[in-house]
C-alpha cells in the first residue's frame, strides 16, 4: 500500500488551488502524478470517504479533501463510520484498529 502518497496526494490538493482546479478538470492525470494502489486511486477518484478512511488517511487531511469534495461535516464523520462498516477496521496509519469492532476498549 501506498499510504504515504495517497496522504501526499491530500496534503497537496488541501494547498494548492491550481492542482484543485486541474482536479475537477482532469481528474485522472492528477492521479496519475501519484504512486497509488487502484484500490486508492479509486477511493479518491469518486471521493469514498469511508474507504479513504480505512485505507489509512489521516483525518486532518481527509476532512479537508471532504470539504473539498463539498461534503457536510456530519456527512463526512457518517461516511468514516459507514468505511469501517462496509470495508472493515482501518488498515494502516495512525488510526489503525488494534482491536475487533466488537471488544470493548479500556472498558468502553
Amino acid at each position: 500500500m501506498s499510504l504515504y502518497q495517497m496522504q501526499k496526494f491530500l496534503f497537496d490538493i488541501n494547498r494548492d488551488g491550481d492542482l484543485q482546479r486541474q482536479f475537477r478538470t482532469d481528474t485522472q492525470g492528477v492521479l496519475k502524478r501519484y504512486d497509488l494502489t487502484d484500490e486508492e486511486h479509486g477511493a479518491l477518484e469518486t471521493g469514498d470517504i469511508g474507504l479513504i478512511y480505512v485505507l489509512g488517511a489521516n483525518g486532518q487531511l481527509l476532512m479537508h479533501y471532504a470539504a473539498f469534495l463539498g461534503m457536510p461535516w456530519a456527512d463526512y464523520i457518517a461516511a468514516m463510520r459507514a468505511g469501517v462498516s462496509r470495508y472493515g477496521q482501518v488498515r494502516a496509519g495512525v488510526y489503525a484498529m488494534t482491536t475487533r469492532l466488537d471488544e470493548k476498549v479500556a472498558d468502553v
